[in-house]
């Protein structure tokens, strides 16, 4: 599934590729310095260990290039600010979810966490997957993370694995939207 081109609204939300940073509501700004300024070590602590630490605008910009590598980031803002609050991470889920899958990933900043922020990113996102005739939704949660898992099954997802994923110290998530 071509994910490129995928965007979107909430109420207090706008998520659009993030490439795409000057255009419309959005100010000017520098990708990298953008992305090192979400990466702290407390919004990695449950990513995969490889993302965690410190993030200067050169570590950034090769973790923005190993993102664009993998599938499409999309940069998540919040519309009264106009600030960065985090990050959608979408990959084609096709080899693990059929043929028109998605798999999901998503980071916040730590003064978004406890808003309730998650729950509208992800169902705002779950709207644009219906329409547009994604047929299911995976993503997967750090086992030390239940606020994200609960982020996902209030949309929805149920787990589909409920063993350490692969010893990764991940849970499985999935929601099917063909039905």
């Amino acid at each position: 599934m071509d994910l490129n081109g995928c965007e979107f609204e909430t109420e207090r939300l706008l998520v659009r590729e993030w490439h795409a940073l000057v255009t419309g509501d959005w100010q000017a700004r520098d990708l990298a310095e953008t992305v090192a300024e979400l990466l702290t070590p407390a919004v990695t602590h449950a990513l995969p260990p490889d993302w965690g630490g410190e993030y200067d605008a050169e570590r950034a910009r090769r973790w923005i290039a190993d993102r664009d590598a993998e599938g499409v980031t999309l940069l998540v803002v919040e519309r009264s600010s106009g600030d960065p609050v985090g990050l959608l991470i979408l990959t084609d889920g096709a080899e693990n979810d059929g043929p028109v899958g998605v798999r999901l990933g998503y980071l916040l900043v730590e003064r978004g966490w406890g808003r309730g922020l998650g729950s509208e990113l992800v169902a705002g996102f779950v709207g644009w997957c219906r329409e547009n005739g994604v047929a299911s939704i995976s993503g997967g949660v750090a086992i030390d993370n239940p606020a994200s898992a609960r982020v996902l099954v209030k949309n929805g997802f149920q787990p589909v694995q409920t063993e350490d994923a692969a010893g990764m110290g991940e849970q499985l998530f999935r929601l099917d939207l063909s039905s």
